[in-house]
């Protein structure tokens, strides 16, 4: 077997590899999707999300749906959502395992640690923008609109809202997993994050300001734990760095 012809079969295979992982992280999507359809239910888990907004409505208001199939659609969204959710940690999994034969034996040992505190800082951010974000959010505009209207927002563009705000908050509750990685792999040292947290300060609100919705109060609320956990990053981040940059910072550190 000739080089081309190796170079060939070991593509398919990293193919046949990829499919199989996808249809297994599918597969776990699909089976979530299932048993939360079937219980309690998407119009239960869609009554859930919902409440934030519901206790800002004056009393006896109601959202409503302006599509002929939206009050069936949207709670089937809602329930792919939180499937997806729940089966991040064999999402996470099957895309390391993909990628983890590349890699350095030291490398592969951060798989579990990896998997698990991306899980847990995802859901951890959704939480916080369910009962903090959410709920301050919807009060503080509340507390805008004229006495001459009855709000009813749309489920449709509610449901928009919602993943918008959990992308972005989950995303951001992840920025500590990425500094570390920056600093465990080599590729930034803890003194060029250091000095760039101006930038990250300026980015952070810039951010903000394009996800969330054009108030001061839901601009802060994510600009800020951003900035905070770029800190958290860096703290994890000396613990774990290679020896090599450890001994230097100390030595350029000792007088």
């Amino acid at each position: 077997m000739n080089t081309q012809e190796h170079q060939e079969d070991s593509f398919i295979s990293h193919l046949i590899e990829l499919r199989s992982r996808l249809l297994r992280a599918a597969a776990a999507v699909l089976g979530f999707f299932v048993l939360l359809f079937l219980w309690p239910g998407a119009s239960a888990i869609y009554d859930i999300l919902a409440q934030p907004m519901l206790a800002a409505l004056p009393e006896g208001t109601r959202m409503i749906a302006t599509g002929v199939i939206t009050p069936f659609m949207v709670p089937v969204k809602i329930t792919m959502m939180a499937a997806f959710v729940l089966s991040l940690p064999v999402v996470l999994y099957q895309a390391w395992a993909f990628v983890a034969p590349g890699l350095y034996r030291h490398e592969q040992k951060l798989a579990l640690p990896l998997i698990v505190s991306s899980t847990l800082l995802f859901l951890a951010g959704m939480a916080f923008c369910y009962f903090f974000v959410f709920r301050t959010v919807f009060h503080f505009i509340a507390t805008f609109a004229p006495q001459s209207i009855t709000p009813a927002p749309d489920i449709e563009a509610y449901l928009n809202f919602v993943i918008t705000m959990f992308l972005a908050f989950g995303i951001t509750f992840e920025v500590p997993v990425a500094v570390v990685l920056l600093i465990r792999t080599g590729l930034v040292t803890i003194e060029k994050l250091k000095s760039a947290r101006g930038y990250v300060i300026v980015g952070a609100f810039i951010i903000a300001a394009v996800v969330t919705p054009p108030d001061v109060v839901s601009q802060f609320m994510l600009a800020v734990p951003l900035c905070l956990l770029y800190e958290v990053g860096i703290l994890v981040g000396r613990a774990v760095q290679p020896r090599a940059d450890r001994s230097s910072e100390s030595t350029d550190v000792t007088p």
